[in-house]
């Protein structure tokens, strides 16, 4: 195979390939257009497997596990390597999401810095991954007995990925698989493949052995096929509640991990520093043009300083460049399509006719909305009953706490949610009380740290992210006893 920096960059016609059994090869299914997400013109093609190569894949992850993985150690070699060629290459990964992802430079490199960090974070936990001692001793006639739990790996792991996060989700399902010693069917987004292709490259030349990562492209029958297939025992998902009920009952008692949709809140109290506050509201209100599934939703602000923050939030999204990716002034690229900027603009359309107000923005050129923010808007409308997945803010106004609860927690979602105040009484109260995977204090729902376990609650999945949680998560504990009498 071609380098593909190198055909990349110089934007050669070829269709890029799959990997499978530890070969790059050209996809025998129906291969796919890529689209730029700005100019929406068509950037690359890309292969699809037939269903015998789908069946190789399988075939092939899961004999290299039955043969057995690398030593935890030789594991963090493989993954800290990754991540100083990640650094390295970082120019080149943030080109490629600003074209096929729509990103901006900076949301680019915030999913290089943040898949680096994820990478070492999974060579760490790969190495001190570890079970426990067991006191028999401490149980009746258990003399002379020692136990102890191991983590052993549970063999192939599919991981489906999305368009939003096409650098550091991916990693945050590959690294924790690989670091607990499973393999991995990569099956990433259709709307940005040649990110995790490149990953893939990465991971390859860091010393990942044959069979244990595999990368196929397209759409649902894939995971459809793989879902079909037991010898696949664990699937990692990120995507709507939608897609991830449907492969929840696929996969019957096998075990998954789903980061599904949501509507992320954020709460304004009347104590907050709203310089601080709104600073960093409109960065996670706004960053990726708002399609994170934390991103802010909903500002619930306090009565007594809304008009303040109603004030001071529209000037500063009226201020946000937005357009061009490449452009290095612009703050809001577009969204992953056309069809889903058509989409929120007659969600907004939809809610102006209901009795919202528009503050800032609304307007939208081909895959480009302008950074949105409303008024007056409530659940009977779609951006205050649905995810919008755009860039769009809605303000809304509580006159108690437990209002602001009651409203967070009237929508089957519960990914994240942050809030603003000094007051450690409603800090905590507000905490322990939200039905949320994740409370973020002077922080807003989009916070996170890859260390830390991400994950939600009702019909925003279950299962927890980041490396310490997910290799737990892809491994089953085995106890075993030694009788020494």
């Amino acid at each position: 195979m071609n380098d593909m920096r190198d055909s990349f960059e110089l934007g050669q016609s070829e269709t890029f390939p799959l990997y499978i059994d530890g070969n790059w090869e050209p996809g025998e299914g129906e291969p796919f257009t890529l689209l730029n997400k700005y100019t929406l013109q068509p950037m690359a093609s890309i292969s699809s497997p037939s269903d015998e190569q789908i069946v190789k894949v399988i075939d092939s992850a899961h004999a290299a596990f039955r043969a057995g993985a690398p030593v935890a150690y030789e594991r963090g070699v493989i993954l800290d390597k990754a991540a100083v060629l990640i650094a390295e290459r970082r120019d080149s990964f943030i080109r490629i999401m600003q074209q096929e992802a729509g990103f901006t430079a900076a949301d680019a490199g915030g999913e290089v810095n943040r898949c680096i960090q994820t990478l070492r974070l999974s060579a760490e936990e790969a190495r001190r991954l570890a079970g426990d001692v067991i006191p028999l001793e401490g149980a009746p006639n258990q003399a002379g007995r020692l136990a102890f739990t191991v983590r052993v790996p549970l063999g192939v792991v599919a991981a489906i990925t999305p368009f939003n996060a096409p650098l550091n989700t991916v990693t945050h399902k590959i690294a924790p698989a690989f670091a607990a010693g499973n393999s991995v069917i990569l099956k990433p987004s259709s709307n940005t493949p040649l990110t995790a292709m490149k990953l893939v490259e990465v991971l390859v030349e860091a010393g990942m052995p044959k069979g244990f990562l595999s990368l196929v492209q397209g759409r649902g029958r894939i995971a459809e096929a793989l879902l079909g297939d037991d010898r696949v025992r664990f699937f990692a998902f990120t995507g709507s509640t939608e897609v991830g009920r449907s492969i929840q009952k696929a996969a019957g008692l096998r075990r998954t991990q789903m980061e599904l949709g949501s509507i992320a809140f954020t709460l304004v109290c009347d104590d907050a520093d709203l310089d601080t506050a709104l600073t960093k509201v409109v960065n996670a209100g706004y960053r990726k043009a708002g399609q994170v599934c934390t991103s802010v939703q909903i500002l619930m602000v306090d009565r007594k300083v809304m008009a303040d923050v109603q004030d001071r939030l529209t000037a500063k999204v009226k201020a946000l460049s937005y357009g061009d990716p490449e452009n290095p002034d612009t703050f809001v690229g577009p969204l992953i399509s056309e069809k889903e900027a058509i989409r929120i603009e007659s969600w907004i359309a939809e809610a102006v006719a209901k009795g919202a107000r528009i503050l800032a923005g609304g307007t939208r050129e081909g895959a480009v909305l302008a950074p949105t923010l409303l008024t007056d808007i409530d659940a009977s409308m779609n951006v205050g009953a649905c995810e919008i997945f755009g860039p769009v803010v809605c303000l809304v106004p509580f006159d108690t706490l437990d209002e602001a609860i009651d409203r967070v927690n009237s929508t089957p979602f519960g990914l994240a949610s942050g809030i603003f105040t000094n007051r450690i009484k409603d800090a905590f109260t507000t905490a322990l009380k939200l039905e949320v995977g994740g409370v973020h204090i002077n922080e807003t729902s989009s916070s996170r740290v890859d260390m830390m376990p991400y994950g939600g609650s009702k019909d925003s999945g279950f299962g927890r992210e980041g490396p310490y949680y997910a290799v737990h998560e892809m491994t089953e504990e085995r106890i075993i006893t030694i009788s020494l009498t």
